[in-house]
């Protein structure tokens, strides 16, 4: 049976290339998946566009990626997030492209990816700037904005549990973004908590299944991902 394990957060983000897109889990800093973003810092990849919650903050994973100028443009729903300045001084400057999304339509145009959807309609955002250049249509006396699946070619996520053949399990809020995240990349590298026994995590736990998941390392918390831990715990 394969075993996805790798020693090093180096291994796993190995693949990244200039260009990428990226999904990266977590709401806000919290469950972030900080050392794969850190390790992916030291990659030096470039122009890459992510999707995320938020802007990150600080200068830690993904707020110090922003601030390297590695990211070319952030999908988002909060970019202007408290410590977000990296981002926003960027922003202002020209130098970052942003995609405003907001977040029910965030989390369903990257379900529908993962569910092979070719778009959906939603009411939100119709009548408004983020409508501009898109499909409408008149539904029931409504306005939906026709919005398209979001596919990724990697994602990275942070889960509390994992086993060698990469079943995740998340606790909380870090389930939020990261389980449709990974049924719509094309690449999922996952960093745990805890690597447990083929098993251990009971079929009713198992929140992501080992097919969508390709790496899997165990990890010790950053002491910048600590505080904001606690919030999803």
């Amino acid at each position: 049976m394969v075993d996805k394990t790798l020693k090093s957060v180096d291994e796993a983000v190995a693949g990244v290339f200039d260009g990428a897109t990226i999904f990266c889990g977590g709401f806000g800093d919290t469950q972030l998946p900080g050392q794969l973003l850190e390790a992916l810092r030291e990659k030096g990849v470039k122009d890459l566009t992510i999707v995320h919650n938020g802007s990150g903050a600080g200068t830690h994973a993904l707020g110090g990626l922003i601030a390297d100028g590695r990211v070319r443009k952030l999908i988002a729903s909060f970019p202007n997030n408290p410590g977000g300045t990296s981002f926003q001084d960027l922003y202002l400057k020209g130098q970052i492209e942003l995609e405003l999304v907001p977040q029910g339509t965030l989390a369903e145009r990257i379900r529908a990816a993962g569910a092979g959807l070719g778009g959906f309609f939603t009411p939100t955002a119709a009548g408004t700037e983020l409508a501009k250049g898109k499909e409408t249509r008149t539904i029931d006396g409504r306005e939906y904005v026709f919005e398209k699946p979001l596919r990724g070619d990697f994602a990275f996520v942070r889960a509390h549990r994992a086993d060698r053949i990469g079943n995740l399990n998340f606790r909380r809020t870090m389930r939020n973004f990261n389980v449709p995240m990974c049924t719509a990349a094309k690449f999922v590298a996952a960093e745990v908590d805890e690597l447990v026994p083929l098993g251990d995590i009971s079929p009713e736990d198992v929140h992501v299944p080992g097919i969508f998941v390709d790496r899997i390392v165990q990890v010790a918390r950053h002491p910048m991902q600590t505080l904001a831990a606690t919030v999803g715990r």
